[in-house]
């Protein structure tokens, strides 16, 4: 089976954390003997074309260098609605994707080796670039909402109709979490869409190495990975660091026990670390920027928990990447979280906004290591048997047989 991906977001080299999931799915598909090729926007100082895990990616210009910025970084609907230049760019990127689909799928006909199925990741931009491309003997299509494309739907009413249409031409629809599934359900109940998630390279996500002498690797401090935006809730994460909870695991125990790391980049940094400031525990907040993919695999097995206060997730899969380390995770109970982070196998979730229960649930697991450890070995059961790349692999098989039926 010849696939083609469509799709916005894909790592541009080895390692890279953007898209990751993507590339994980081409990879397990291949596994089974399925051929996976993707195409995919350009970038400031992207190649045209590479292989990546032996998965061939073929990536598009649509301006100019220096304007090819909206792909890969998470800020494509800040970067259009913030300037015409950007509005401007994700026409030429609508435009790009269009053409060069069209362009592969008549070449791979005329050759004799057909696509059985493309697959759009995300409906927004992707899915939406192939609108109104559809001929007679094209291969079916298979569209895959992540998160970011249903909330831009929720925020702009506009958009309903559009993306009706989107979902309309596709033969399969899924979504990669229960909650997404019937938000966008809400917003075009003509469609079908079905739950499935995306993998994770679980060669990569580990529990650490124990001690020399045998006992468990040491962890401590709170860990976050992800952009610095509002809906990540990073803010109310910090203001559950400086709850008297929490300052006395400061005082009283590890000095690092009650260190926060901070992985990500996004709008808010400055006046995220300006808050830190004046909540008086700017020193036990560490950050450190955007990182690739293999760099945070030593943080998750040096953390004692993973915080996750954010709202409206797609799936989370940093909880999913956390879990599979063995690291707990303390979320907010909305969105895609609540299908990953389950309190009947070793997750915690708090009410959205309670940043006293956020810190409450912390400190019960930065202080109890046998009850942290207990919760992460079955967090980790759990993340292998629902998001090993074998399993994802055979439901998407599934779908695309169903959407060639």
């Amino acid at each position: 089976m010849r696939i083609l991906f469509v799709t916005h977001n894909v790592p541009r080299f080895e390692g890279d954390a953007a898209g990751s999931f993507v590339l994980r799915l081409a990879v397990a598909l291949q596994a089974t003997g399925a051929r996976v090729e993707i195409i995919a926007p350009g970038g400031a100082g992207v190649g045209a074309a590479a292989t990546i895990e032996r998965v061939p990616i073929r990536r598009i210009p649509y301006a100019s260098e220096d304007r090819m910025t909206l792909a890969y970084s998470g800020s494509m609907a800040e970067q259009v609605t913030a300037s015409w230049s950007g509005k401007v760019a994700l026409v030429g990127l609508l435009r790009a994707l269009r053409r060069a689909v069209r362009e592969q799928i008549d070449d791979a006909a005329a050759a004799g080796d057909p696509y059985a199925v493309v697959h759009a990741h995300w409906w927004f931009p992707a899915a939406l670039a192939l609108w109104r491309t559809r001929r007679t003997g094209d291969p079916p299509l298979v569209i895959t909402m992540h998160g970011s494309d249903v909330r831009l739907a929720t925020k702009v009413g506009a958009s309903h109709g559009i993306m009706r249409a989107v979902l309309a031409q596709a033969s399969v629809c899924t979504a990669v979490s229960g909650w997404l599934a019937d938000t966008a359900s809400r917003i075009a109940p003509a469609s079908a869409i079905a739950v499935s998630p995306m993998p994770v390279d679980v060669r990569h996500f580990g529990v650490p190495k124990p001690e020399p002498d045998g006992t468990p690797a040491i962890r401590s401090g709170v860990l976050f990975v992800g952009r610095l935006n509002a809906q990540k809730g990073i803010a109310d994460l910090l203001d559950a660091m400086a709850t008297p909870a929490m300052h006395a695991v400061a005082e009283g125990g590890e000095p690092t026990r009650a260190i926060l790391d901070v992985v990500g980049d996004g709008p808010d940094r400055d006046s995220l670390m300006t808050r830190a400031q004046a909540l008086g525990i700017a020193h036990r907040v560490r950050w450190y920027g955007a990182l690739p993919q293999p760099a945070l695999v030593p943080l998750y097995q040096g953390a004692s928990l993973v915080a996750m206060p954010s709202q409206e997730e797609g799936l989370g899969l940093v909880a999913v990447e956390a879990q599979l380390c063995g690291t707990p995770v303390v979320a907010y109970a909305d969105g895609g979280l609540l299908d990953v982070v389950r309190p009947d196998h070793g997750g915690t979730l708090v009410t959205v906004g309670h940043t006293e229960a956020l810190a409450t649930a912390m400190v019960r697991l930065l202080t109890d290591e046998p009850l942290a450890r207990r919760l992460g070995a079955l967090a980790r059961e759990d993340m292998l048997l629902r998001f090993s790349p074998a399993s994802v692999a055979d439901r998407y098989l599934a779908h695309y047989r169903e959407a060639t039926a």
